[in-house]
């Protein structure tokens, strides 16, 4: 997308991704690594020492679940912090939450300073703004947007699911994990010996077994198994504009997630 739209692309990752601060046992959290201009940068890794060995639990606190504020918003934040090329000068940061979404996201405010934004302050300072741009957008005007500017829904949306997440979210429902373990085997396998060898279950009443056999896989992945393949490549798609496009069957499903009734 950044390629087709003419915009730069910086990525950043915690080093050895969710698995790994998972799996932490008597050791730091891993640093963070993020592309700049001036070339990939490695930053922390010699925090205080501690242990995971357990899945993060189904909660909307992010002590509790640790993968949004270990994963996500800290790479965020020390990626931005991390370089100098953001002091002394104006930055805007752009987050797609909607107020439909759950009561939590409606709260929100659509423009506001960042968390990271240090104007006032007296050295290294920081002018940082969030903008929430589609905060007061239905879902309908999500995809009127993309259908538009002719941008193909993610693949994932293509063959049923209606949220884009971890693939294996801990928020996901019975259909998504019975959709996951059909799709994808063994990484399936993987998290049940996870949650065996933890004595911990990700949901507090059902093993991921359980829930998958409570579901069935989406009929739009299994009717297109070829294109249900395609979202567990790694391989770039040359474009993500499309002039045929065609609203995914995700669309308008129930999203399970932390901003979500069950």
């Amino acid at each position: 997308m950044a390629q087709d739209f003419g915009l730069p692309l910086y990525r950043s990752w915690r080093e050895g991704g969710f698995e790994r601060e998972m799996l932490r046992n008597a050791a730091p959290t891993a640093p963070v690594l993020f592309e700049s201009p001036d070339g990939l940068i490695r930053v922390g890794g010699e925090g205080p020492i501690g242990t995971r060995l357990r899945f993060p639990q189904v909660s909307a606190s992010l002590t509790t679940r640790w993968c949004s504020s270990v994963t996500k918003i800290g790479v965020a934040d020390r990626s931005s912090r991390g370089q100098e090329r953001f002091l002394n000068r104006r930055t805007l940061f752009v987050t797609g939450e909607r107020a439909e979404e759950s009561p939590n996201r409606a709260r929100y405010a659509a423009f506001e300073p960042h968390r990271m934004d240090t104007r006032h302050g007296t050295r290294r300072r920081r002018h940082v703004d969030h903008w929430r741009p589609v905060h007061q957008w239905s879902e309908a005007q999500v995809w009127d947007s993309l259908k538009r500017w002719n941008v193909m829904p993610a693949l994932p949306y293509r063959i049923g699911f209606s949220r884009l997440s971890c693939a294996t979210c801990i928020f996901g429902d019975a259909r998504q994990f019975a959709t996951i373990r059909w799709l994808d085997p063994a990484r399936f396998e993987r998290l049940v010996q996870y949650e065996q060898q933890f004595g911990c279950t990700i949901r507090r009443t059902v093993s991921l077994e359980q829930l998958a056999e409570q579901g069935r896989p989406y009929d739009a992945a299994l009717s297109s198994p070829d294109l249900a393949r395609a979202c567990l490549s790694s391989r770039p798609i040359p474009t993500v504009l499309t002039p045929a496009w065609e609203l995914p069957a995700g669309a308008f499903g129930k999203g399970a997630g932390p901003t979500r009734k069950k």
